[in-house]
């Protein structure tokens, strides 16, 4: 007999995925994103995000994030190219935190929605740079920017592949189809709207309204009641002059019986005098 001759063994190729390889960079990534030019703008990132998560509070299909970082075009064992809009909001996706949005591990999707804040050192750069860069690069439908301190609100949408402006409508608002609401200035912040002009609350503002809803309503049932208790007094004083009169008729009629009967003792007819 020949000898046995051993087979060698099949390798299996690596499953390991090329982040943990260190070509790529891992699925969570750090933000890295520069602090917030004042208050105001801060203020108005917190305004965007919990009034549409408020608004949107029965859906889990969406992400909107601000100042954070957007990770994109990776190459080998290079940094990864990013940019960090100061509001953005992305369609269809898990709502879950998320330290960075790492675009080549969603899906390759980007955001749907962007808005800048201006301020002196980042206005020109927003207006060109980053309007440039969501319109060729990241195919962004709608992009706005605001300024906090001079009101200046514009807003574009991608026709065809290229940004044409948002025209306002008579309230001076624009349309975000990607939204479905528009977006206009209300003391000095930028909101957003219904169809129907009104304006979309935070929680706090709802809150109010309804408190001063149910203070309204209790002191329209304080001024019914009010009301009716006065009717009552009205009625009890028209009873009371009721049954006074009636009092007063048969005090008479019980004069008029003590006349007649005081009269037949003296013999005298009633109807002869």
């Amino acid at each position: 007999m020949g000898q046995l001759v051993k087979t060698p063994e099949l390798l299996t190729p690596s499953l390991t995925p090329l982040s943990e390889l260190g070509l790529f960079p891992p699925i969570e990534i750090e933000s890295d994103e520069p602090e917030l030019e004042s208050s105001l703008h801060l203020q108005q990132i917190i305004l965007l995000i919990s009034c549409l998560d408020f608004l949107w509070s029965d859906r889990s299909d969406y992400f909107a994030a601000g100042n954070l970082s957007i990770y994109f075009k990776p190459e080998p064992n290079k940094p990864p190219e990013f940019r960090g809009p100061d509001f953005f909001i992305i369609l269809g996706v898990e709502k879950r935190n998320r330290k960075s949005w790492v675009v080549y591990h969603e899906g390759g999707v980007y955001p749907h929605v962007i808005i800048e804040i201006l301020s002196d050192s980042t206005a020109q750069v927003d207006r060109t740079t980053k309007k440039n860069l969501y319109q060729n690069v990241f195919r962004t439908p709608n992009y706005f920017w605001f300024d906090p301190y001079t009101l200046e609100l514009a807003g574009f949408s991608l026709v065809d592949g290229v940004y044409e402006p948002i025209e306002e409508n008579d309230r001076g608002h624009l349309w975000s189809g990607q939204l479905g609401l528009f977006l206009g200035i209300y003391n000095g912040q930028l909101r957003y709207f219904h169809e129907n002009g009104e304006l979309v609350k935070t929680p706090e503002e709802t809150v109010e309204t309804a408190l001063a809803e149910a203070r309204e309503t209790q002191q329209q049932l304080l001024l019914e009641a009010q009301r009716t208790e006065a009717a009552q007094q009205q009625l009890l004083l028209e009873a009371q002059r009721t049954e006074e009169a009636q009092q007063q008729a048969q005090a008479a009629f019980d004069r008029a019986n003590r006349l007649a009967a005081k009269l037949r003792e003296l013999n005298i007819d009633p109807d002869q005098l």
